[in-house]
C-alpha cells in the first residue's frame, strides 16, 4: 500500500486541516533583546522560564492550560529596564511571573537577567500585558 493511499486503486486521502483554536489560556516567555544569546542559550532561557512561571500559577490555572494545550508565545523586550517593568505590570495583574538570571556557567556572566516567563493566564489578561511586544 502506498503513503496517503486506502489500496492502490482508490484516491488519495484528502487531509483537511485542524480547525483553528481559539486558545483561552496561554504563556508568554520574554526574551532579553539587547545581549548576545546562541540559539542554545535562547531556548534553554525560554525553557527556565517556562517552568518557573508554570510553578507559580495556581493549580486550577494550571491544569485549564495543560488540557487545553498549553500554548506557548516568545517575545522580545528590549532591555533588562523592559523585562523589569513587564514583570512588576503583569503581577500588579495578578499574572505570574519569573525572571531568570544565568548562572554564568556557558555564555553569560552570573546574575545575568536573561528571560521573564509570564503566566499560563487568561489569553485576554495576556494580551493586556505583552501587546506590544514583537515576536522572538
Amino acid at each position: 500500500m502506498r503513503a496517503g493511499l486506502d489500496n492502490q486503486d482508490a484516491e488519495p486521502l484528502l487531509m483537511t486541516p485542524p480547525a483553528v483554536q481559539e486558545f483561552k489560556w496561554k504563556q508568554c516567555l520574554v526574551i532579553r533583546g539587547d545581549i548576545r544569546m546562541s540559539c542554545g542559550k535562547i531556548s534553554a532561557q525560554a525553557a527556565h522560564a517556562a517552568v518557573a512561571a508554570y510553578e507559580r500559577c495556581d493549580r486550577e490555572t494550571r491544569e485549564q492550560w495543560l488540557r487545553e494545550g498549553q500554548k506557548k508565545v516568545v517575545l522580545k523586550a528590549k532591555d533588562e529596564r523592559g523585562l523589569l517593568e513587564l514583570k512588576t505590570i503583569a503581577e500588579a495583574q495578578g499574572i505570574a511571573a519569573a525572571l531568570i538570571q544565568d548562572a554564568g556557567l556557558t555564555e553569560l556572566p552570573p546574575g545575568t537577567t536573561t528571560a521573564l516567563g509570564l503566566g499560563p493566564a487568561r489569553t485576554g489578561e495576556m494580551d493586556r500585558v505583552t501587546a506590544d511586544l514583537p515576536l522572538l
